[in-house]
């Protein structure tokens, strides 16, 4: 088991006096693992805080929560401004899978939990998670292809309709 931290039992129906109107929503839209760690971790703390917190996952966003595509995601080191290797060596068949691999090395070093164990964290923990219809069909996706903690496939304009007032953080 991880040491990340989990949230109280019962947080999602904590009175929150203080942030009874607080609540974030998280666009994720790409799914490097360095991509999509930032929108899994802004809501898990969110929820940790007493925030309620929607993922909304589209386009490439929509691999973090395939079945099929969740647990081999990669990180994109070529055209990354940040990466400390050179492009021309990034762009090379397989530094993807490299570079994925040492940062899931890096990840399991400070116990993190993996992208699949994120979304199951999150989703115990109140947080919601939805698929973008129209990604959904562009990719040619079904329900039966995502992993089992997706709460709805929705349009764009449900997800503002889900989340009124929200903070909103594309990533």
């Amino acid at each position: 088991m991880h040491d990340f931290p989990l949230p109280a039992a019962g947080a999602a129906e904590a009175p929150r006096a203080a942030s009874a109107a607080r609540t974030i929503a998280v666009i994720c839209a790409k799914a490097g693992l360095d991509e999509c760690y930032p929108a899994l971790i802004l809501a898990n703390a969110a929820r940790m805080s007493g925030i309620e917190a929607t993922i909304f996952f589209t386009f490439y966003g929509l691999d973090v929560i395939t079945e099929k595509r969740v647990d081999h995601l990669h990180v994109n080191m070529a055209g990354n401004p940040a990466s400390p290797m050179p492009t021309m060596v990034a762009g090379l068949p397989g530094m993807e899978s490299v570079a994925a691999k040492m940062m899931a090395k890096k990840m399991a070093a400070l116990d993190l939990p993996t992208v699949r164990e994120m979304l199951a964290t999150l989703h115990a923990s109140g947080c919601r998670l939805y698929a973008c219809e129209l990604a959904m069909r562009m990719f040619e996706r079904t329900a039966d292809d995502l992993v089992e903690h997706v709460d709805d496939i929705i349009t764009a304009t449900d997800f503002y309709d889900l989340t009124p007032g929200a903070q909103i953080v594309y990533i």
